[in-house]
C-alpha cells in the first residue's frame, strides 16, 4: 500500500499547489483531481480542498493476486470460492485470480504477472514445496506481501513470506491412524495382520507429504500393520481409481485403504465395487479419506466409506484478516492453522451434512 499512500501525498501536494495559483472559486474545484472517480460524491461534498486529497487512497480496492493450484478436487473448488467470494469490490478488493492447472510454472508466471500489475499482495497456494525462492525474491525485492494458502512452501529465508494459513497435516494424518486402530480395536481386529495400501496426493504437495508423514508416524506404533503399497492418485478422482485397480491387481488381501483426498476415495470405491469387492462398515474393504467434503458425507452415508478427516477450505476470510492486520501495520503469527475434525459412520452425518458450507 505504500505505492497509493506516495500517490495520494503526490495528489494533496498539487491540489495546494492549485488553489494557491487559482482564482478565489479554486478551492471547489480542486477536488476534482483527488475524486475524479466519484463526480457524483464530489456534488455532495463541501468545497474543502485538503480532505478529499487525504481521504483520496482511503477509497481505493486493495488489489489480490490469488495463484490458486487448479479445480483437481471438490475441496479446490470450495476453497476457490472462498476466496472470490471474500475478496469482492464491496468488501474493498480487487481480485486476480488465476488457476494454474496443477503447474508450478504456471503459478510462477502468474506471480511474476502480478509484480508486473503491481497487486497489493500476492496469495499462493502452491503446487509442490519446493522451487520458490525466486519469484519469492522478485516479490519481496517490489515490495508486495506474499501469504501462502494451504500448502507450505519449502525456503531458506522465511522473510520471503508474511504467513502462511492452512491445516496440520501431520496432525491429520496421524488422527487418521488413531481413529483407524480405535475401529479396528472395536471390530475386534486389534490384534489381526492388517494390510493396507495409501493413494497419496501429489507427490511434494503439503497435504501428501504432511499426511504420508504423520500416517507413518501411526504404522511405527503397531507392529501388526503392513503398508503394502503407496503411489500418488495426484488428489484426483480418475487417477485414483486407477491406481486402485492397480492395487487389486497387485494383491490380493487388501484390508485398508487410506486416499489423501476425498476425490481419490471416490475413484478407489468405483474401482472396488468394479472388482467385485466391497468397502465401508459393512464391507470388504475399509476406506478411509481426508477433506471432508459434502460428497464425503453422501459417500459415508451410503455405506461406502468409513471415515473423512477434515482439511477446511475456507481460507479466505483468515487471508482477508491477515491483510487487514498488515494494513493496519500490526504483526501476524507466520503459521495459522485452521480448525479441523474428523466424521465416522457412528455419527448423525445427515444432520451434520445439512449444516456443512462445504
Amino acid at each position: 500500500m505504500k505505492r497509493k499512500v506516495l500517490s495520494a501525498i503526490l495528489i494533496a501536494a498539487m491540489t495546494l499547489s492549485l488553489a494557491a495559483c487559482g482564482s478565489k472559486e479554486a478551492p471547489a474545484d480542486t477536488q476534482a483531481p483527488a475524486e475524479a472517480e466519484e463526480p457524483a460524491a464530489d456534488a455532495e461534498e463541501p468545497a474543502d480542498a485538503e480532505e478529499p486529497a487525504a481521504d483520496a487512497g482511503s477509497g481505493d480496492l486493495i488489489t489480490v493476486g490469488y495463484a490458486q493450484v487448479g479445480a483437481e478436487s471438490d475441496w479446490r473448488t470450495a476453497n476457490t470460492e472462498s476466496f472470490k467470494s471474500t475478496f469482492t469490490e464491496e468488501n474493498g478488493y480487487k481480485l486476480i485470480f488465476d488457476d494454474a492447472q496443477q503447474k508450478q510454472e504456471n503459478q510462477i508466471k502468474a506471480i511474476r504477472s502480478f509484480i508486473q500489475q503491481e497487486v497489493d499482495y500476492i496469495v499462493v497456494a502452491p503446487v509442490v514445496e519446493t522451487g520458490w525462492e525466486t519469484v519469492l525474491e522478485e516479490a519481496k525485492e517490489a515490495g508486495i506481501p506474499v501469504i501462502l494458502s494451504d500448502r507450505m512452501m519449502d525456503v531458506s529465508d522465511d522473510s520471503l513470506f508474511e504467513a502462511w494459513v492452512g491445516g496440520n497435516f501431520v496432525k491429520e494424518g496421524e488422527t487418521c491412524g488413531d481413529w483407524l486402530a480405535d475401529y479396528l480395536e472395536s471390530q475386534g481386529r486389534g490384534e489381526e495382520e492388517i494390510n493396507m495400501v495409501t493413494i497419496q496426493g501429489t507427490i511434494g504437495a503439503s497435504a501428501q507429504v504432511g499426511r504420508t508423514e504423520g500416517m507413518a508416524n501411526k504404522l511405527a506404533e503397531h507392529s501388526n500393520w503392513k503398508m503394502l503399497d503407496m503411489q500418488s492418485g495426484e488428489f484426483t478422482q480418475a487417477k485414483g481409481q486407477e491406481v486402485m485397480e492397480s492395487f487389486l491387481k497387485s494383491y490380493d488381501d487388501i484390508d485398508v485403504v487410506i486416499c489423501e483426498n476425498d476425490n481419490e476415495a471416490f475413484g478407489a470405491i468405483d474401482a472396488i465395487k468394479a472388482a467385485g469387492k466391497t468397502c465401508g462398515p459393512d464391507g470388504d474393504i475399509i476406506v478411509v479419506s481426508f477433506d471432508s467434503v459434502k460428497a464425503a458425507f453422501e459417500s459415508m452415508i451410503a455405506g461406502d466409506l468409513n471415515a473423512t478427516f477434515e482439511c477446511n477450505p475456507l481460507h479466505g476470510p483468515r487471508v482477508a484478516e491477515i491483510i487487514q492486520k498488515l494494513e493496519a501495520g500490526e504483526e501476524v503469527d507466520k503459521i495459522q492453522y485452521v480448525d479441523e475434525a474428523y466424521f465416522d459412520t457412528s455419527m448423525d452425518l445427515e444432520a451434520i451434512l445439512a449444516e456443512r458450507a462445504y
